[in-house]
């Protein structure tokens, strides 16, 4: 005898890209800037234009080892878990994807008891964002809060790379 038709309810879990990563992260203005250790890495980002990709180039202070990145962030409901797709890249493959064109930020991130604490050049100086990484929602919510940080920009998407990159400044 042929067993009945499943009557499953459809799965409605929202799908991940293929072999994406869920980044849990807030971010925060800094209020007043403590002092920061003298290590830090350069980093380059160019966010090409017409795409949501990231093309990077991190720079050790102290090493001088360079690295490099092309990632893509997805769009999400939630902007504190967002998926995210990286790839390593050599010297060679970074300069190809250097040659389209992009908005280029750059930065110095400075690692302060957890936290990342990006400190902008160019026409973004003076902006000094903090932010940190949780495995889980509820870890991302409990993140202690120094008090050196003021407003959670986290869902502020003025605050994003790509749009700080392409439009500057958000008014304040």
């Amino acid at each position: 005898m042929a067993s009945a038709p499943s009557r499953r309810a459809p799965d409605l879990r929202p799908v991940l890209p293929k072999y994406s990563l869920v980044e849990r992260e807030r971010r925060w203005l800094v209020a007043q800037l403590p002092p920061l250790p003298a290590a830090h890495r350069r980093i380059e980002d160019r966010y090409i234009i017409g795409t949501r990709l990231r093309l990077r180039r991190i720079t050790d202070s102290e090493t001088g080892a360079v690295q490099h990145k092309l990632t893509r962030k997805y769009d999400s409901a939630d902007p504190a878990a967002r998926p995210i797709v990286t790839a390593y890249l050599e010297a060679a493959e970074h300069a190809v994807v250097a040659a389209l064109p992009a908005h280029v930020i750059t930065k110095r991130r400075h690692r302060l008891d957890g936290f990342s604490v990006d400190v902008f050049d160019g026409p973004l100086a003076g902006l000094v964002l903090a932010e940190r990484e949780a495995a889980d929602a509820a870890s991302l919510a409990a993140l202690p809060r120094p008090a050196w940080l003021g407003a959670d920009v986290t869902q502020n998407p003025c605050y994003q790379g790509g749009h700080l990159a392409a439009h500057g400044l958000p008014e304040t």
